[in-house]
């Protein structure tokens, strides 16, 4: 499939935020992307992709994401899960993680239950952190990288601790099927507490993946560091890479699902 054909669907209700990041991320990349309200989104047909956004759904009554998960329970749950059996892709950012979550596609069918939690310092963090990829190949959203290569994504959360049911267990698992995406790091890509942790998750975890590799849920925000002028470091360190201002570090999350879906489908 050719981009100029790709079409994505970016779901958003009152409190989600950073969707026009989202839209610009795929329109430099030459794909095509429509805001879609839940309320008005009544079939996935003719998407090739489903983004959930970050920010405070409903104000995050309830808990983070509830309320936005149980409108898409409602409205097209059936859909989304007929989609996502037949390979589409589907990416949660940060709210859009929390709701991926409560809908029950992550961890998957199977692998135990699993929540997000308040974050340990008990206040919302918003600050420049890094992630190290985990992945050995199985998650769509990680070709374009290279095992543990650490890139740096903001986060901005209160509500990003990741807790599984069954701790030992679910761990053993996920690391098994190679579910683990992203971890937190510090600067020498070595496993840290606060700060380099921002929420206190298990070991570490910052994005997780399904079983099939093609749902993806991460707390930090590629959107937030698509254009290498948004990395922390621009001016103090005068970063530069190949491409220009247009290469930072989340660039990749979106290229690697743009040639997922232009191998498949």
């Amino acid at each position: 499939m050719k981009k100029s054909d790709m079409r994505v669907a970016i779901v958003r209700m009152e409190g989600t935020n950073c969707e026009q990041e989202l839209q610009d991320a795929f329109t430099v990349l030459g794909v095509d992307s429509k805001f879609v309200h839940i309320k008005q989104l009544k079939e996935l047909t003719g998407f090739h992709c489903v983004v959930i956004p970050g920010g405070f759904s409903a104000g995050d009554y309830v808990r983070a994401g509830a309320i936005f998960a149980s409108l898409i329970k409602t409205k097209i749950f059936k859909e989304l899960k007929e989609f996502i059996k037949e390979g589409y892709p589907v990416l949660g950012i940060c709210n859009g993680f929390q709701i991926l979550v409560e809908m029950g596609f992550l961890p998957g069918k199977g692998r135990g239950r699993a929540c997000l939690a308040p974050n340990d310092s008990g206040v919302y963090e918003c600050r420049p952190t890094l992630v190290r990829n985990e992945n050995r190949g199985k998650c769509v959203f990680t070709n374009k990288l290279k095992r543990k290569e650490i890139r740096m994504m903001p986060c901005a959360h209160a509500e990003g601790k990741i807790i599984l049911e069954e701790p030992k267990k679910m761990l053993s698992q996920l690391k098994a099927d190679d579910q683990i995406v992203f971890r937190w790091v510090d600067p020498d890509g070595k496993l840290a507490g606060y700060p380099w942790n921002p929420n206190g998750s298990l070991d570490n975890l910052a994005g997780l993946c399904n079983m099939e590799g093609n749902v993806l849920g991460l707390m930090p925000h590629p959107e937030r560091s698509f254009f290498r002028w948004q990395h922390v470091d621009w001016v103090r360190k005068g970063l530069s890479a190949p491409g220009g201002y247009n290469v930072g570090d989340g660039r990749a999350i979106f290229e690697s699902v743009i040639e997922c879906i232009s191998k498949k489908f």
